[in-house]
């Protein structure tokens, strides 16, 4: 989606702003000893309390309100009867959509106690997405996004799972532009439009590169070779002045 209107960029950032603080109101409330459908539940009502409706729900019939994703998961984990224990990585993924408009966002949480390499990795996370958000600018190459999260993976060694891509957002969960890679692609040609809508979500790992499926469920994608993984996403606007974020909670 390519924004138009004021009008378009005041509902985005509205459902953009929900997506967020639904994201805030289930990590202050996630402990050890719940599930994560008791989780789901917690974003369930806080999104239908905003008038708003689950994207996965309603795009693809996903069995959730929200995606939660737990250690091995990489993303897209159904809420379920898995206990949530301390020491866990979760990752919760929340797309909403309010006045036929989208919002996509996603955060990694450690449940204390977490061990250090888990907390490096949770700070590198938000770095990846930080580097990736810089390269934001409109006429700029999608490409420079790729490039420098991957740098900066290499750098301080990680890896980056690459079959999991971000991609426009606005007028549908996933909407033009497609495929936008958060690793280097030496393929990628494009350029960012002034007032293009999409995420950037690198998922940072300890050494993964892959998200599969192990045919527990349909949705459900593990990291390949086993290994912890976190993602940060944000929902972004590209403009002259670079990212206008749409997903910050107030």
């Amino acid at each position: 989606m390519v924004i138009s209107s004021d009008d378009e960029l005041e509902k985005l950032r509205h459902i953009g702003r929900i997506c967020a603080n639904t994201i805030q109101t289930m990590a202050a409330a996630m402990e050890p000893g719940m599930t994560t459908r008791d989780l789901d539940l917690i974003g369930r009502q806080y999104l239908e309390a905003q008038g708003a409706q689950s994207a996965p729900e309603f795009s693809y019939q996903f069995p959730g309100a929200t995606c939660i994703s737990v250690n091995e998961e990489v993303a897209h984990g159904i809420p379920g009867e898995r206990v949530i224990a301390a020491g866990d990585l979760v990752n919760i993924d929340v797309s909403a959509l309010k006045d036929g408009y989208f919002g996509d966002t996603g955060a990694s949480f450690g449940v204390a106690p977490v061990a250090t390499r888990t907390v490096r990795l949770l700070r590198d996370g938000k770095r990846a997405l930080s580097t990736g958000l810089g390269q934001v600018k409109s006429g700029a190459r999608y490409a420079a996004i790729g490039n420098a999260i991957g740098k900066f993976a290499s750098k301080n060694g990680y890896t980056l799972i690459r079959n999991l891509a971000s991609h426009g957002v606005g007028l549908s969960l996933h909407d033009e532009p497609s495929e936008i890679a958060t690793w280097p692609d030496r393929h990628e040609k494009r350029l960012m439009k002034d007032g293009q809508v999409f995420t950037i979500e690198p998922f940072l790992s300890l050494g993964a590169s892959i998200a599969d499926s192990e045919g527990d469920d349909d949705w459900t994608l593990y990291s390949y070779p086993p290994a912890l993984t976190v993602q940060f996403e944000h929902t972004v606007v590209a403009s002259r002045n670079g990212p206008v974020i749409l997903t910050l909670p107030h």
